[in-house]
Formats: structure tokens, C-alpha cells, sequence
């Protein structure tokens, strides 16, 4: 059993950052997050591969460029950098863990343990 614990959400304006930090009680082989909006179905963001000490991340086309995951073992602690954040940003955003599908998909299917969530709001 992992427990995710998510931090650093908030309101910005565009063009903003923000970093959200997800507490582990342990690793899985891939952590990543999800954000869902009002609405909308719950959707891929990131994810980084932990066994090879965070040197493989991948990213949805939507955030690519402008958003970045990396993991701090020392702290069991993975990140979400998120920079020049757009109104479609907005969205609750999730921490997950799971096995090396979710690195390769992405997708709400491969996740075997979710956060509670963290609120982003991007106003224009």
C-alpha cells in the first residue's frame, strides 16, 4: 500500500507557476499526476520512472515544455513544476503511482494508488 500526499496547489494568473509536491509512504515504479477538470474526464499530465533515479519522465502534448516532474529520494517526495500556466490549466491535480504501464500510458487505468488532490486555478 502507498499513500500519496499532495501539496502546493493555488491560485496564479497566467503566465504563473507553481510546484505541487507529492509526499510518498514509498515508491511505486512509476509515479506520475492527473488533473481533472469540472466536467472532464481525469487525464494524464506526467510521470517519471523511480527505478532509474528519475531520469525518464514523460508528458501529455498539452504540458509538454512548459511542465516538469522530478523526484527527490531523500524526501520521498515527487514534483510537479509547473510553468507559463494557462487558463486550462485549472483543474484538481493528482498524484498516482503504479507500475511501469503508467509511464508508458499515462492513462487513469494503469494507476494503483491515487492522492487525495491539490486545487490549481489559473485565471486569465
Amino acid at each position: 500500500q502507498v499513500q500519496l500526499v499532495e501539496s502546493g496547489g493555488g491560485s496564479v494568473q497566467t503566465g504563473g507557476s507553481l510546484r505541487l509536491s507529492c509526499v510518498a509512504s514509498g515508491y511505486d515504479e512509476c509515479m506520475g499526476w492527473f488533473r481533472q477538470a469540472p466536467g472532464k474526464e481525469r487525464e494524464g499530465v506526467a510521470a517519471i520512472y523511480t527505478a532509474d533515479g528519475g531520469d525518464s519522465a514523460f508528458y501529455d502534448d498539452s504540458v509538454n515544455g512548459r511542465f516538469s516532474i522530478s523526484q527527490d529520494n531523500a524526501k520521498n517526495t515527487v514534483y510537479l513544476q509547473m510553468n507559463s500556466l494557462k487558463p486550462e490549466d485549472t483543474a484538481m491535480y493528482y498524484c498516482a503511482a503504479g507500475d511501469r504501464f503508467l509511464c508508458r500510458d499515462i492513462a487513469t487505468s494503469t494507476v494503483r494508488y491515487w492522492g487525495q488532490g491539490t486545487q490549481v486555478t489559473v485565471s486569465s
